[in-house]
């Protein structure tokens, strides 16, 4: 496994744990962070070990967002020219949401495990992943409006489809700072955890379950489900009927009807 500097990543039992590892900056994400991560996920999609990713971070806190010391780095970068200017923040706002992307394009199922603070960027990044999980202590926030900015890496475009665009504005508007009880009850987060130790083991026993399904059908249906953000009910409908005409063909199938019918666990290939 290759060595990262803003990040940790372990696979066993066919799931890959992704941490954030920079505690001691409260999981900032620095310049590694943004070209590292776009480099694990590009490794999980062609790992077929992997299926499926737990997205934490270590120490009491998940992530304070974007470190501030690179984004003042990047304005300082900034010239004279407007224009110029504004083609250099483009390019480096487009680099930041591709990795993101790269959390929402992944094929396997992505489980965020939250705890301590979720800030500004680190909400951005919960947004691409599947599932949400929170421990008692998570406190949330869309920060960007209270530094002057819009967020720009994928929060105001995601999570109106989780939460409904409403509390989105609010949230987004005000900047105000919510506890994973409100979190649950909006919709972010599927489950609350009494601490960060339950919180791991909760997630990682949804992964296991997970896991322990039919990979082809596991990818097969995030892809429809993903498909659906963008497409109406009878496109979604043809395209289901095209996939799966190719991937009913896999011997999955046959394995876990067998195993449903003799009532014993199925083993699936990667």
């Amino acid at each position: 496994m290759p060595q990262y500097t803003a990040f940790s990543v372990e696979l066993a039992d066919n799931i890959a744990h992704v941490q954030i590892n920079r505690p001691e900056k409260i999981n900032s994400m620095n310049a590694a962070f943004w070209s590292e991560i776009i480099e694990i996920f590009q490794w999980i999609d062609d790992t077929d070990e992997v299926r499926v990713v737990v997205l934490s971070g270590a120490g009491k806190h998940f992530s304070s967002g974007i470190d501030l010391m690179m984004m003042a780095g990047m304005l300082n970068e900034l010239g004279k020219d407007v224009s110029r200017n504004a083609r250099l923040l483009r390019r480096t706002i487009l680099t930041l949401q591709a990795s993101f992307n790269a959390v929402d394009n992944c094929r396997k199922p992505v489980l965020a495990a939250i705890q301590g603070y979720c800030l500004g960027g680190a909400i951005d990044l919960i947004s691409a992943c599947d599932m949400r999980y929170a421990a008692e202590d998570a406190q949330f926030s869309i920060k960007e409006i209270d530094i002057g900015m819009a967020a720009d890496v994928g929060t105001l475009q995601r999570l109106p489809r989780i939460i409904g665009d409403g509390m989105l504005r609010e949230l987004a508007y005000t900047g105000r700072t919510f506890d994973a009880d409100e979190a649950r009850n909006i919709g972010l987060v599927n489950r609350v955890y009494s601490d960060a130790a339950c919180l791991l083991e909760g997630v990682m026993g949804i992964a296991r379950e997970i896991a322990g399904k039919s990979p082809i059908a596991v990818t097969g249906t995030k892809e429809m489900i993903s498909y659906m953000r963008d497409h109406r009910i009878d496109d979604g409908l043809e395209y289901v009927a095209t996939w799966n005409a190719a991937m009913l063909q896999s011997t999955d199938l046959r394995v876990a009807m067998a195993a449903h019918m003799s009532k014993q666990k199925p083993e699936f290939l990667d």
